[in-house]
């Protein structure tokens, strides 16, 4: 079989009486091809980053010069900072690359690109006063104050566009890795079901490897959902040649010891495959977990997740002075709203902010606040409409909610309703970012786990707003909340908070 998967000129061989009916593919690329073809674009991506990101440098650099010089940045005192501003973008290519922006493990998902974006720019602001002060050069604090802020987020605004565009040809189906999943086929099932859902990471699951005594007829594949079976666990090598895969993805079975995954790595380094272990740990980040060898062990340490102390403080002050500013800069709006809730044609009628109480951290009730998006015996229709629900779970939405008022549809899908919710930020009732604020009938009906999600406070947007709203299921939206309690930072929070303006001018999920 190992001759098979190196062999240019013969073909992989697998057990097809094993495995049929086995999906044929029209042609079988070498692994020469196969590593050039999967790699293409991802070299394409790091050097566009990498020409962008020194444009980002000059531009910064430049309007910095411009502003704080002006029309004497051309003057011969100043003509040394031209030198300077020529050198900066070389200077922050250097320092991004240094802390391993344009690794590909740091790429297309997760918050990490971000953050070590951010710290580039920390660190070249360091390392850009210190050499001036070795130097004795009188570098004007004006100019570092403006070039340095304005290339790291720019740099971070960039980064998030290019990675949404890659996002949104990976919902095409262009640019996915071609995966092959290893494990039992319950897990196989589970892994392909949640992997078609949520294309934003880039995996297609082109087929499957089961254990030997899983392989049963094609009707019972089917029915579990299986992806095409190309294979044991002996035959991963050769499914991998045969199928054009480039990842494969390991799941937790016992049959797959220490031993068996060493070798299997072996076999697939020599054609440069991927090899994705999947983890038992649910929902836990990779900046939570540390790789500890004991006596040549891999031991995976796990943090607990960051639930008091310093940085939560720093989130309470960020959200508080946050949503003061907000709620200044939107006055305006939220009179305009109000007037049109309490007296246009259309409008709610009664009061014009709704009062709700639902439940926050640890469990303790509060008041949460919305515009009034529906008519006033809104609370007592629900019973009747019960029936109707288009959600699974605890959670009740309906698409064409005959309770909303037209104005009320409106202020949903722009999500102008939930301004008022600035106010429960304010009182330290809610956070700016966090799970969905849940009623006290949806918390009597949690199973244990569920109740996790109470540790944090509710928060005015979060993973579940970002990622689909309403048109997620329940066992979704729950899951999101709890990744997010796991792995809360304050870079995921400014994250999310990017990300919600967008789901907004989409509003998709919105009613």
């Amino acid at each position: 079989m190992e001759a098979g998967v190196h062999s240019v000129e013969m073909k992989p061989t697998i057990d097809t009486t094993a495995v049929e009916p086995v999906k044929r593919y029209p042609s079988h690329p070498t692994p020469h091809t196969l590593g050039a073809g999967r790699n293409g674009w991802r070299l394409r991506y790091v050097a566009t980053l990498a020409g962008v990101d020194s444009l980002v440098g000059l531009a910064s650099a430049f309007a910095a010069l411009q502003i704080r010089f002006g029309p004497t940045s051309g003057t011969p005192s100043t003509r040394t900072y031209l030198w300077v501003t020529l050198a900066l973008p070389f200077a922050w290519l250097a320092a991004l690359a240094l802390n391993r922006t344009y690794e590909h493990r740091h790429l297309f998902v997760g918050n990490e690109e971000y953050a070590r974006v951010f710290r580039s720019g920390l660190g070249l602001t360091a390392a850009l006063a210190f050499v001036a002060y070795v130097a004795n050069f009188p570098l004007a604090r004006g100019y570092v104050i403006i070039a340095m802020p304005l290339m790291t987020f720019a740099g971070v605004a960039w980064r998030y566009a290019a990675r949404q565009r890659l996002h949104r040809s990976w919902a095409r189906g262009e640019r996915l890795h071609r995966v092959i999943l290893v494990g039992h086929d319950l897990a196989v099932g589970e892994m392909t079901r949640r992997l078609s859902r949520e294309r934003y990471h880039g995996l297609g699951v082109i087929g499957a490897c089961l254990p030997e005594r899983q392989i049963g007829p094609a009707e019972r594949r089917t029915a579990g959902n299986l992806p095409p079976v190309l294979g044991t666990f002996d035959d991963v090598a050769a499914a991998v040649a045969y199928a054009g895969a480039d990842t494969v993805v390991v799941l937790s079975c016992a049959e797959i010891d220490g031993a068996a995954l060493r070798r299997m790595a072996w076999r697939l380094e020599r054609d440069e495959i991927d090899l994705i272990v999947a983890s038992t740990l649910v929902d836990v980040a990779g900046d939570r977990t540390t790789i500890r060898p004991v006596d040549g062990l891999p031991m995976l340490h796990v943090e607990h997740p960051r639930l008091k102390g310093g940085r939560r403080f720093v989130k309470t002050v960020f959200d508080r002075a946050l949503a003061l500013q907000l709620l200044f800069m939107s006055a305006p709006l939220l009179v305009a709203i109000a007037a049109l809730v309490r007296f246009a044609p259309g409008g709610a009628g009664g009061p014009a902010i709704f009062r709700q109480e639902r439940v926050g951290k640890n469990g303790q009730p509060f008041m949460m606040y919305k515009f009034r998006s529906m008519y006033l015996d809104a609370e007592a229709r629900l019973s009747d409409l019960f029936d109707l629900n288009e959600t699974d779970g605890e959670l009740f939405k309906m698409r064409d909610d005959p309770r909303v008022t037209p104005l009320g549809k409106w202020l949903r899908r722009l999500s102008l309703d939930e301004i008022p919710q600035l106010l429960n930020v304010l009182k330290g009732d809610m956070s700016l970012v966090g799970p969905r604020p849940p009623l006290a009938r949806e918390v009597a009906g949690y199973p244990a786990d569920m109740r996790r999600r109470l540790v944090v406070k509710p928060g005015l947007t979060g993973l579940w707003q970002v990622s689909g709203r309403s048109d997620l299921s329940w066992e979704e939206s729950i899951r999101l909340d709890l990744t997010y309690v796991e792995n809360w930072s304050l870079t995921m929070d400014l994250a999310i908070l990017a990300r919600t303006l967008s789901a907004v001018l989409r509003r998709s999920g919105a009613y």
